[in-house]
This record gives structure tokens, sequence and C-alpha cells, in this order.
């Protein structure tokens, strides 16, 4: 029986050792669990710019959620007005700041106004963050009456003029600036152009010919100074059909009246019809000069030598058969003598 009783009372005894032991596990466990939930903890926090606002003039009002960065925070969403009867003006702006104990700081930012001098009451708003909600503090804003309406008199009054707004002068010698600079970058860029990348050897290259000179005279000078070069022996065809065909045709303009600068091939020989009447052999050596361009310009042809020296003996043919020349006065005269005699 006192061996039964000691084996009892040495139970008892350890039963006793094992409460201590969990209560301490327990309390461990919670102060475990309440950083956890220290740590996950999020705020809401609602703000106005301004307590009083004057009617029609606006203000900031803005919802700032401080989170931990993986949680996520749905926001209420408003449209044209916030409840309370304030209203919105312009988008929402949303904002987000990363703080140093590495909260997020998520901000939604709404430009509000109203059109009542009244004391508006802004609810709390809720916020939801997994199945929980959160709600934002209550805020007021005083909207004023900047002036007082004589509610008395009935007295119709006339339509105020239309304002007229002051001239913006910074915004004009801004503007002025901006165009002097543009176009002092645009005149540096075309003389770099003209000085470093312009293709050498090339038949508009020549000086500025009075404008009082006769076409052909013009022409054959251009013509003249491709043959001297002979850019077709140096690879380059592209360039020498343009060149010859742009002096061709501005000899045609001048010439003929014709604006073959801004015609094709096609639309110049129909142009110069008459051409295959009274000077056939100049209309098909014209006719020969253009389709081969076109060719080298447009279907990438190589074309032999010799394809090259006749567009060139070509376009003197065509300038020399259809030429005007213009008598001196000396020789007018003897005309006119012979005339008579």
């Amino acid at each position: 029986m006192l061996k039964e009783k000691k084996n009892i009372n040495s139970l008892d005894a350890i039963e006793k050792m094992k409460y201590p032991t969990r209560l301490h596990v327990l309390l461990a466990t919670l102060l475990i669990f309440s950083g956890l939930l220290q740590a996950q903890k999020v705020t809401v926090t609602a703000r106005m710019d301004s307590t009083t606002l004057w009617i029609g003039d606006q203000s900031g009002l803005s919802f700032e959620v401080t989170q931990a960065p993986e949680q996520e925070v749905s926001f209420p969403l408003f449209f044209d007005s916030i409840p309370g009867g304030l209203e919105i003006v312009g988008t929402v702006q949303t904002d987000s700041l990363r703080s140093k104990d590495g909260y997020l700081t998520v901000t939604q930012r709404y430009t509000v106004t109203a059109f009542e001098d009244s004391l508006y009451y802004i609810p709390a708003q809720p916020f939801i963050i997994g199945g929980d909600t959160l709600w934002s503090n209550p805020l007021s804003l005083k909207v004023i009456q900047p002036f007082e309406i004589d509610t008395a008199s009935h007295a119709i009054t006339d339509i105020k003029p239309i304002y007229k707004a002051r001239f913006d002068w910074k915004w004009f010698f801004k503007m002025l600036l901006l165009v002097i600079l543009i176009t002092a970058l645009c005149v540096l860029a075309y003389f770099i152009i003209r000085k470093f990348f312009r293709k050498p050897g090339s038949a508009m290259d020549l000086p500025e010919v009075k404008s009082s000179l006769p076409p052909h005279v013009i022409a054959l000078a251009a013509l003249d100074k491709i043959k001297e070069e002979k850019p077709w022996q140096q690879g380059r065809n592209k360039e020498y059909h343009t060149d010859l065909t742009d002096v061709l045709r501005e000899y045609i303009e001048r010439m003929f009246n014709i604006p073959s600068m801004e015609m094709t091939s096609d639309e110049i020989l129909d142009g110069l019809s008459n051409l295959q009447v009274s000077q056939k052999s100049a209309h098909n050596s014209l006719k020969q000069i253009l389709q081969l361009a076109d060719l080298v310009k447009f279907a990438k042809w190589n074309p032999a030598t010799e394809e090259n020296e006749l567009s060139l003996l070509n376009a003197y043919l065509f300038v020399n058969q259809t030429k005007v020349e213009e008598l001196s006065p000396n020789e007018t005269e003897i005309n006119k003598k012979d005339n008579k005699n």
C-alpha cells in the first residue's frame, strides 16, 4: 500500500513538471504569432489637402495604404464622385514608395471639387486585404461661398463680358527661342551636308550660270563636265544617268516650257511628241536616254560601256538639234541688209 502511494506521488510530480513546459511552448507560440501579425500589419489613412474650400476650387483627396510587399490590398473604386457629395476632376493618380524597413506605401490621389456651400462629410472607405476589411478614417470638408448673394433683390443683371486672359510673355519668348534654335540647327546642318557629304564630281556642282544665258549653253557646259569626269568608268552608273537626265530635264523645261522636273519619262516624250515629225532623230535620241536611265535607276540595270557612251552622245545630239541660237546685234544688222538687197 505504501509502495502504491509512492508511485502515485511520483506520477503527480511528473504531471506537474509537464504543465510548465507546455505553458512555455504556448507562450512562445503566441509571441511568434503576434510578431508575425505585427510584421503583416496594414494601415489605411485618408487625407485632405485642405479642410476648407471655396466653391468651384479644387483640392486633393488621398488614400494611403502601408503594407508588406507581398500583400494585396484592394482600393475602393470611384468614378464621378466621392461618397459624401464631392465631384472628381480628372483621373486618379497612383504612386508607390518603399520605405527602409521594407514596407510599401501605396497612395491614390483624387482631385475633387464642390459647387455648394456646405459641410461635406466623407465616410470611412473599405479596403479589402485577403478576407478582411479595413476602414479608413472619415473626413470633412467645409465649402465656403466667397461672396454674399443678394436674395432680396430680384434685379436681372447683364451677362459679364468675356474675360481676356493676359498675354503669356514667358511662353512667347520660349517659343521664339525654340524657333531660333531650330532655324540655326537647320542652317548648320545644311552647311555641314554641303561641305562634307556632297558627292564630288556631280554635274550639278557647276557654278551658277546667269539665267540670261541660252538654255543650250548651260546644258552643253554640264554635258562637257560629265564627259570630262566619265563617272560610268568608275562604276557610278546610277549617279551618271541621274545627272545626265537632270541636265536634259532642265534644258527641256527652259527650252520648251514643259515642267519636266516633275514629269515621268513617258510624260516628257508625250509632251515633245511634235518632235517626232519635225526632228525625229532628236526625239529618238531622247527616248534612248530616258529609257536606259529608268532601267539603271529603277531596275538596277548594269549597262555596257558602249550604252553609257551612246547616252552621252545622244544627249549632245538632242541639245544641238533642238537648240535655238540667238544672233548677235552685228549678225542681225547684216541679215537686215541682205534682206533689203
